[in-house]
């Protein structure tokens, strides 16, 4: 005869606290909103509707793309993911020491705080912005949206890497050090091998995100693909902006797959 069932455990009974900070964050949020509706012009929402003769004429040229010029594109196309993957490289030169020293349990805190403070100024700043100073510097062309595409990035992966670091196991980092390791040492042989596939999916993702802004990059002279977006929407040639997006979404959906292969070899 089996033994009987034993009897489920009850469901966790939340605090009045718990509760009550629950209510004002969601009731927050709530008030936010409301409170934007005006500022982000969402009554306008009924526009897309009454302007439905302009959108039918957009959609009847954009479901007729122009391939006239495709070798440009895709050669435009090739150009921006070469901005991006250099981006992203350059980027990690920041943001691996930046991760390092921004993480609580590698580094003291007169170190972690200034590091942190790098990254979020690096992040903030929009990627137009930091563009235009390296315009300035460097002149128009693909270097400028290089060097936009690398700070920007080198902050994101900063705190990326650094929060990676901080959630590490730390008994094996203890095992290295029971060996009588140095500090670079434990970090090497018992951080590293941790995050190591961490760093490298969020390095993948970011350099799928920089496939995309490095297009609107073109606005401040970059180059790449976004020039004939740009030039095609300026003047009304809605079937040549449909064959560049077509470009740019087969482009960025192949990047996207390989980026998941790699990473599911990884992690």
């Amino acid at each position: 005869m089996s033994p009987p069932a034993a009897a489920p455990l009850p469901p966790p009974i939340r605090g009045l606290g718990d509760r009550a900070f629950d209510v004002m964050v969601w009731g927050g949020l709530a008030v936010l909103l409301i409170a934007g509706f005006r500022g982000a012009e969402i009554g306008k929402l009924g526009d897309l509707f009454s302007g439905s003769g302009n959108m039918r004429q957009l959609g009847a040229e954009f479901i007729r793309p122009n391939f006239n010029s495709l070798p440009f594109y895709i050669a435009q196309m090739w150009l921006t993911i070469q901005m991006a993957l250099w981006g992203t490289a350059l980027a990690l030169l920041i943001a691996v020491p930046l991760g390092l020293a921004g993480a609580r349990n590698v580094a003291p805190i007169w170190i972690q705080q200034p590091a942190r403070r790098i990254s979020d100024v690096l992040r903030s700043v929009p990627d137009l912005v930091v563009g235009a100073i390296f315009v300035v510097a460097v002149g128009l062309g693909p270097l400028a949206g290089v060097m936009a595409l690398a700070v920007n990035t080198g902050g994101v992966l900063g705190k990326l890497f650094s929060e990676a670091v901080e959630a590490v196991d730390p008994g094996p980092v203890a095992g290295v050090r029971a060996t009588g390791a140095h500090p670079i040492q434990q970090i090497v042989w018992g951080v590293m091998p941790q995050v190591a596939p961490l760093w490298t999916s969020f390095a993948l993702y970011r350099f799928e995100s920089n496939a995309r802004s490095a297009t609107v990059l073109s606005l401040i002279g970059a180059g790449g693909i976004g020039q004939p977006l740009f030039d095609s929407i300026n003047s009304f040639a809605f079937d040549q902006t449909s064959a560049v997006v077509i470009v740019i979404i087969v482009a960025v959906t192949a990047i996207d797959v390989l980026s998941q292969v790699i990473r599911g070899r990884l992690l």
